[in-house]
């Protein structure tokens, strides 16, 4: 009989997320992940597989509530400009305020680029992302509160290639008064 685990492991997922998201996986070491989770490395294995596996459910993690944090952004606000705006800065500030950490997805994406596993992961995302703001910017349209000749899919495409940009831009050390005169010029495309 297999000995209950003595750890949260939704806990050490979200220890491990952090670490991943602040080093990189190539820069964390097993015996530093152990340390920081609070766990032996049998207990890692037992629980998570291997270090790969233990990365690419962090990288689940991240990407789940990234998507979900995005669609409860876009729905409180009373129109997508404001919406969008809202959102796009906040993505700037938390760029401006921990440029070292920047955003796991984009990490994951440079980092791990010849990993099969982790470019689907971020392909996945980003389809979702775009997913979310095709559907806000139809409903938008649908509204009247977008031009008709706007294609909602296109533009949900470049926005969501913009959204990297910037965190790119952020992780370069990009200043808050550049990147939201960036955000101010890519909303334009909804004019």
């Amino acid at each position: 009989m297999a000995r209950p685990r003595a750890f949260d492991t939704d806990l050490a997922l979200e220890r491990a997320m952090e670490l991943f998201w602040r080093q990189g996986y190539g820069a964390t070491p097993l015996p530093q992940l152990t340390a920081r989770l609070g766990i032996g490395s049998g207990s890692l294995y037992a629980a998570f597989g291997s270090k790969d596996d233990l990365y690419a459910q962090a990288l689940q993690r991240y990407c789940e509530g990234l998507v979900a944090d995005l669609e409860k952004q876009m729905d409180v606000a009373p129109d997508v400009r404001t919406a969008l705006r809202r959102v796009l800065l906040t993505l700037a500030a938390a760029d401006v305020s921990d440029p070292e950490r920047g955003c796991l997805l984009v990490n994951a994406a440079t980092e791990r680029a010849a990993h099969d596993s982790t470019v689907e992961q971020v392909r996945s995302t980003m389809a979702a992302v775009e997913s979310v703001l095709t559907g806000v910017l139809e409903r938008a349209r649908e509204r009247g509160d977008l031009s008709a000749a706007h294609s909602p899919v296109e533009l949900a495409r470049f926005l969501t290639t913009f959204i990297q940009g910037l965190h790119v831009m952020g992780s370069a050390r990009a200043d808050r008064p550049f990147l939201e005169s960036a955000v101010s010029t890519a909303l334009k495309v909804l004019d």
